[in-house]
């Protein structure tokens, strides 16, 4: 009787509330370690166990490795606790907090990559801007700064205006393009209200052509809000006399500024834009695209140029880099010649055209064993994108007799994203008639180019040597 008494007893007991602070110390540091650091700064609002377990030194280390990547030499040489170097830098940074690590990884890693490359390039970087400066260039333009491009000028203010510049170069025989990263001051300078750019800054600037980049700050005139894109420009003058010059149209490059900067960077850190003769330059190189005859292997980069571009009417210039070697292992009998070029090219519509000539670029280059000759061309499309392939024809020089065809991958050009003005494009109604680029070609002799805004478009051929 008592047995039961005693067992009915324990049955009926309460049993104790459960309570995170009854946990021991491990157990309790364990659980914080897979916190944020706005759940540790909670906890240590609960009681005073709390508080103290919140403010375990290691327990930060985590946070300001992540969020603002500090190193254990930086800690050292500051001689301060992990809490306090998250805390110091987040009273200076902490509106930043989701973007500065992308940011800050971007921006070392282009740094460590250019250093040993292009060092000139890296000297030209400035030093960075100070909140007030970003606050003075809100109230001056009167529209606020999205967080990660005011995040990014916190560790680079930009770059002086230089050639070569940091967002890339494109050259052709007498085209040239190299846009530098504006300073805040420099870009607030160039703000934009007229109608057709309405509340965009520059973010780019090439001195040769007058070239940039803008960032939308509200979303009117059809642009979302922080998107990125090059404003199209008119290429015939009796277009600029026929339609409104606020009827801008856009290639689009980016939808955010971290997007766009830190996928540029992604390019050149890992080879994705070469590097020759210290210039950044922006061609796309599709691994799949490569194609090798015997002991001759040739690859091909493409690029689209906005600024050579339009949508109306449908222009699309793009230049590809090619680049054509003999295996180091190849025989010395097999030195040989190039004669001629064979291209096969078509358009989005399924048009084709084929184009054969003498040479390349107006040359005949030799290769031998280990030997590489690169060079750059040209061509155009009336269709947003299309493809090119074909073939050179060689003669080996000890067998002059001998002819055979090397074949070049087929390569795909496309044209970026591009948005249509919302603004009405005829200002009267006397408009002149619009001749569209009727075909596309290989532009193997490119022929003179003025500069951005001031070029007449082929009539239906690409402008030829490169």
């Amino acid at each position: 009787m008592a047995a039961a008494a005693v067992a009915a007893a324990a049955l009926g007991a309460e049993e104790p509330e459960l309570n995170l602070e009854l946990l021991p110390t491990d157990p309790l540091l364990l659980i914080f370690s897979f916190l944020d650091y706005r759940d540790l700064v909670s906890c240590s609002c609960v009681s005073r166990r709390l508080n103290q377990l919140s403010n375990h030194d290691p327990l930060w280390r985590r946070h300001c490795k992540k969020y603002w990547l500090l190193s254990e030499t930086e800690k050292t040489q500051k001689n301060k606790s992990w809490k306090s170097l998250f805390k110091e830098t987040y009273i200076d940074l902490g509106r930043y907090i989701q973007h500065y690590a992308t940011l800050k990884k971007a921006w070392d890693d282009l740094e460590r990559y250019l250093g040993q490359r292009c060092p000139r390039m890296i000297g030209s970087l400035k030093d960075s801007v100070e909140e007030r400066e970003l606050d003075a260039v809100e109230a001056q333009i009167g529209c606020k700064l999205p967080n990660d491009y005011r995040c990014s000028f916190r560790i680079h203010n930009g770059q002086k205006l230089v050639v070569p510049g940091l967002m890339g170069s494109m050259a052709l025989s007498n085209h040239y393009r190299s846009e530098d990263l504006l300073d805040i001051d420099t870009a607030a300078g160039g703000f934009l209200q007229r109608q057709g750019l309405k509340h965009c800054l520059p973010l780019t600037f090439c001195i040769h052509t007058g070239l940039s980049q803008y960032m939308a700050l509200e979303s009117v005139e059809g642009r979302n809000k922080y998107e990125i894109f090059y404003q199209c420009p008119v290429p015939k003058l009796q277009d600029q006399m026929a339609r409104n010059p606020s009827a801008i149209d856009m290639f689009i490059t980016g939808a955010s500024y971290s997007e766009w900067f830190t996928s540029y960077v992604h390019n050149v850190v890992t080879g994705g834009y070469p590097i020759i003769r210290d210039q950044i330059f922006r061609y796309v190189h599709d691994k799949g695209c490569v194609a090798t005859t015997g002991d001759i292997t040739v690859s091909v980069s493409t690029s689209f140029l906005p600024e050579l571009s339009s949508v109306h009417p449908p222009h699309y210039f793009f230049t590809y880099r090619i680049r054509i070697e003999m295996s180091k292992d190849a025989l010395p009998e097999k030195t040989c010649q190039l004669d001629s070029r064979y291209w096969r090219i078509t358009n989005a519509k399924g048009e084709i055209e084929e184009v054969q000539g003498p040479g390349v670029v107006g040359e005949f280059p030799i290769l031998s064993p280990g030997r590489v000759y690169e060079y750059t061309s040209c061509t155009t499309f009336s269709t947003t994108s299309g493809y090119m392939e074909g073939h050179y024809t060689f003669h080996l020089l000890y067998y002059k007799d001998r002819i055979f065809n090397v074949a070049i991958p087929r390569f795909h050009m496309v044209c970026p994203t591009f948005k249509v003005s919302t603004t009405p494009r005829e200002t009267h109604n006397e408009c002149a008639v619009i001749e569209e680029d009727e075909e596309s070609t290989d532009s193997e002799n490119f022929e003179d180019q003025p500069r951005l805004l001031d070029f007449s478009p082929p009539t239906g051929h690409c402008p030829r040597h490169t």
